[in-house]
């Protein structure tokens, strides 16, 4: 009895194989799956009983399996030709297409023409689906094109069609009505109309439902010849579009960025002739420039400047410097002038201060300014004094020695009006500081003692006021001394052409007496009248100028500055550049110690903020920055750097014996340290002017502030000391020269300074020694002792003589022997020294042959003083 396999039933019935198994279960069969297999007569049972069911189930859903209906697509698809044959196809599925296309011939042969075919109604189902899908994909392609074109042209409203509209509102009535009447198998596979109704879109169209009964979940799906094979979303194929679809979506956008591209490129503009522009009257250049640089001035092209330098026979190109005769020689071929450019050196702040004053000067801002007087005149004769009556204070109870060692700036008031007075230092070791004083100011003071007449530094002052062609006011102070001789004072004056005006001449004298107070109202008073007839006028609302008066280095604030501002107003927070240091001004402080916001015209201030500490007599000079200030400061450093290491004296032929001479000589190696730099500069200056025959002075270093740990150090590496001038120093420097052995001298008076480093540049000198005869001796017997030699029984004539001096025999006046003395003799005892009018006896080391009548010079040698 032959069998059949419950797959081989299924596909002549035409009905899934899962829907068979389930069938045969219904009817009784002992079979398993698919594959499990029943005789004729079961087989025969099985088929009526899907024949018997088909006209009762005629008006409900006919249920397929998907793979019957993916194969029908296949072998419609192979007869029509439309789509290429899939590539995995194998022998073993052609053979069972024939197979199936055998058994449902058959099938449909045998079964009744009133049936219904499920091929004809799937034929027919898929027909109105592919309509309704190209219709979709239509609607769906013309509506991204809408929206495209919005997105290009956003401007232009496209009106809507009435027409269109009721089409898609027919075209929707009637796939509804469509959807109404289908009867066939629901599938899986979503339709575009799905999607698209997932998709936000203006037409919102019913999706067509074809259902597909779910196999249960504990039977497995397929026949079994491939685990994908004929399922919906297997690996390749897109779920919700077609490969067709996909790639012409693709396409289509790859074309729209193509075009969009094309658009957006603008058609390229063409390049604008040049302009031909006139030639400048004159070329301002700078030697160095290339024919780039110079074809930028004169409005030409670089090549065509080349050209023009080949012709005249210069070689270059368009990147190689000109020299100043080439850059010439091109402005005369071109017909133009040629004017070299002439660079401002910002760090030039002489230059700019000198600038700065003359514009000031023809500035129409001008207002009056108070007068800056300088007090000059010789030690002790009351020009502090006559600070402090005019102040009311006792600055020179303060000063070492009842002198004034620094330079003062202090203002006074009378009938509204202000004076500022500078006190210069007296002694002859500030002339360089009351040289700098000479020049700030606009009118000097000369005091002079009525009881002391002229004095040195009275000449001196006199020469430093006429070479900065300063007005001179004579003060005859000390008026209250009954030695007081006026007349002899201005006689003296008057060979220095200081006549008086009572004597036909142009000079004011006023006698004074500063302690009492006597007439210094008058000296007030012709002051302001000399400042008047000299008309000082200053402009306050440009930048600052000024000049320094003193500076120091203070322990707690550092740097600080006496400044006397000339021209503009300072205020805090400027930047400025003082002479080769640079800042910005923190604290001002007038001369009564009031901190001040702002100093005008011919008002001295002490100023803050520096980073180093400047010189006497540097320039000041404000700037609009800082950073400009910074640069021009550093600048400066770096210049006055690079110029001290300039001034070295090379040897030449002139110079040559006094180099060596100086190389010969010995050095007294100072570190110098006072508490302003004025006094630093002058004290130095006064120690190298010490002349010691054979020693000079080396000022290692000098400074302002107090001795710290690195003076020490360095006067200890360098077997120096340190002089300190009014100043002390630090606990940790005291205690470190007492280790290291290092001597701190301090002093508060220039002369006791001088004084001793005079004595030990002195000291320092070879002992230098001189003969001196002390006594003469005749020689009136002789005797000769053995191992002892001749012995000189002696007179001494003149003198004396001493057991340990120098000894010449001389006879008949010739110098037979220059020797020592070996033994002394008073009688039988040894003597040291034996005087005038006495005998005695004595032996010359190594000189036996001593005669009766020889005379002897008894000397020694003694040291002498350097001078």
């Amino acid at each position: 009895m032959a069998k059949k396999r419950i797959y081989e039933v299924a596909k002549e019935v035409g009905v899934d194989n899962k829907v068979v198994v389930q069938k045969a279960k219904e009817l009784g069969f002992d079979i398993k799956n698919h594959m499990s297999s029943i005789d004729d007569a079961q087989v025969a049972k099985l088929k009526g009983s899907f024949q018997n069911s088909a006209p009762a189930e005629k008006n409900n859903k006919i249920k397929i399996s998907v793979s019957s209906i993916r194969k029908n697509e296949k072998k419609q698809e192979d007869n029509a030709g439309s789509k290429k044959p899939r590539r995995r196809n194998n022998k073993r599925r052609q053979n069972n297409n024939d197979r199936n296309r055998k058994n449902r011939n058959d099938r449909d042969h045998n079964s009744n023409s009133g049936k219904p075919k499920a091929a004809a109604l799937l034929q027919q189902f898929k027909q109105k689906q592919r309509a309704e899908e190209g219709l979709l994909n239509r609607e769906a392609q013309k509506a991204k094109k809408e929206y495209h074109e919005q997105l290009r042209h956003p401007k232009k409203e496209q009106p809507v069609n009435n027409k269109k509209k009721t089409n898609k509102e027919n075209n929707t009535k009637k796939s509804e009505s469509v959807e109404k009447k289908i009867i066939g198998p629901k599938i899986l596979k979503p339709s575009p109309a799905r999607l698209k109704k997932n998709q936000p879109s203006t037409n919102d169209k019913p999706a067509v439902k074809v259902s597909i009964p779910e196999p249960p979940k504990d039977e497995k799906r397929g026949n079994g010849r491939g685990k994908n094979m004929g399922k919906p979303g297997r690996k390749g194929k897109n779920q919700f579009f077609n490969n067709h679809n996909e790639h012409s979506d693709r396409s289509e956008r790859k074309h729209r960025k193509n075009k969009k591209r094309q658009q957006e490129q603008k058609p390229k503009k063409q390049p604008t002739k040049r302009k031909e522009r006139p030639l400048p009257e004159t070329l301002i250049y700078e030697e160095g420039m290339n024919a780039q640089d110079i074809g930028k001035l004169i409005h030409r092209e670089p090549a065509e400047i080349v050209k023009k330098l080949f012709m005249l026979g210069v070689m270059t190109n368009q990147n190689q410097s000109l020299d100043k005769d080439t850059i010439e020689l091109l402005a005369a071929e071109y017909g133009i002038n040629a004017k070299q450019k002439v660079h401002e050196d910002i760090s030039d702040i002489d230059t700019l201060y000198d600038k700065r004053m003359e514009a000031s000067k023809k500035s129409k801002n001008q207002v009056k300014r108070p007068p800056v007087v300088t007090i000059m005149g010789h030690v002790d004769h009351g020009k502090t004094t006559l600070l402090d009556r005019l102040r009311h204070t006792h600055v020179s109870a303060h000063e070492a020695g009842g002198i004034t060692q620094k330079i003062g700036a202090y203002q006074v008031r009378l009938d509204d009006r202000l004076i500022t007075f500078l006190d210069t230092p007296g002694h002859a070791a500030f002339s360089n500081m009351r040289a700098r004083g000479a020049e700030i100011t606009d009118i000097v003071v000369l005091v002079v003692a009525a009881d002391d007449g002229v004095m040195p530094q009275t000449v001196e002052a006199i020469d430093h006021a006429k070479s900065a062609n300063v007005p001179i006011i004579v003060a005859i102070n000390k008026m209250d001394k009954p030695g007081a001789n006026p007349q002899h004072v201005t006689e003296e004056l008057m060979k220095y052409n200081l006549i008086p005006e009572d004597y036909g001449g142009d000079t004011i004298f006023v006698n004074i007496s500063a302690k009492t107070g006597q007439n210094v109202d008058d000296l007030l008073q012709m002051i302001l009248l000399q400042a008047d007839v000299m008309e000082l006028k200053a402009n306050p609302t440009e930048m600052a100028i000024g000049t320094v008066i003193e500076a120091r280095l203070s322990r707690g604030r550092g740097p600080v500055a006496d400044v006397l501002i000339q021209q503009g107003t300072l205020n805090v927070g400027d930047p400025i550049v003082v002479g080769d240091t640079f800042g910005r001004v923190r604290t001002m402080t007038n001369d009564r110690g009031r901190q001040v916001k702002k100093a005008t015209p011919s008002e001295p201030v002490e100023i803050t903020g520096l980073n180093d500490v400047p010189e006497s007599a540097d320039k000041l000079v404000e700037f609009k920055d800082e950073k400009t200030a910074r640069s021009v400061g550093e600048a400066r450093a770096q210049q006055a750097l690079q110029k001290s290491r300039e001034n070295v004296q090379h040897v030449t032929l002139d110079n040559l014996f006094d180099t060596m001479k100086k190389e010969n000589m010995k050095e007294v190696d100072i570190v110098l340290k006072a508490d302003v730099q004025g006094s630093v500069e002058a004290l130095q200056q006064s120690l190298e002017k010490i002349e010691v025959e054979g020693v000079r002075v080396n000022i290692i270093h000098s400074g302002v502030g107090a001795i710290n740990e690195s003076d020490v150090t360095l006067a200890g590496a360098s077997n120096a000391f340190i002089i300190g001038f009014n100043v002390r120093p630090t606990a940790t420097a005291k205690s470190q020269a007492e280790t290291e052995g290092v001597d701190i001298r301090l002093y508060s008076i220039i002369y006791k300074a001088i004084d001793d480093v005079t004595a030990a540049m002195k000291g320092m000198l070879e002992p230098t020694y001189e003969e001196k005869v002390i006594g003469n001796l005749t020689v009136r017997e002789t005797w000769k002792v053995s191992k002892v030699g001749t012995i000189a029984g002696s007179f001494v004539d003149k003198g004396l003589v001493k057991n340990n001096a120098k000894i010449r025999v001389i006879r008949d006046g010739i110098v037979k022997y220059d020797g020592e003395i070996a033994s002394l003799k008073r009688f039988k005892d040894d003597a040291k020294e034996v005087k005038q009018g006495n005998d005695c006896g004595l032996t010359i080391k190594d000189y036996n042959d001593i005669k009766v009548g020889d005379e002897f010079e008894v000397y020694e040698m003694q040291q002498v003083e350097p001078k």
